[in-house]
C-alpha cells in the first residue's frame, strides 16, 4: 500500500490533487491510503514551501501547484523524481 499525504491549507488546488491522486489509484487498481496535512508547521516541517505538496511513503515528490494527471498516474507505477 502506498501512503500518500498532500501537504497544504486546503486550497481548490490541494483538494483537486487529492482526487486526482485518488482517480488515479482507481484507475490503477492500487491500494493507497491518503491524507490531507492542512497544518503549516507540518507542512513546513516537510520542507515544502508552496503548496500543494505531494509526499509519497515518506518522501517529499511534489510542490508548488497541481501535478499533471500524467504525473499522478506515474506515481502510481513507482515513477517519480524525489525533490
Amino acid at each position: 500500500m502506498k501512503t500518500f499525504k498532500v501537504l497544504g491549507g486546503g486550497c481548490r488546488n490541494c483538494e483537486v490533487t487529492a482526487r486526482a491522486i485518488e482517480q488515479a489509484a482507481k484507475e490503477a487498481g492500487v491500494e493507497i491510503r491518503l491524507e490531507k496535512v492542512t497544518d503549516m508547521a507540518e507542512i513546513l516541517g516537510h520542507g515544502v514551501m508552496s503548496t500543494p505538496g505531494v509526499g509519497l511513503d515518506g518522501q517529499v515528490i511534489h510542490s508548488g501547484g497541481g501535478p499533471a494527471p500524467e504525473q499522478v498516474r506515474a506515481w502510481m507505477q513507482g515513477r517519480f523524481s524525489r525533490m
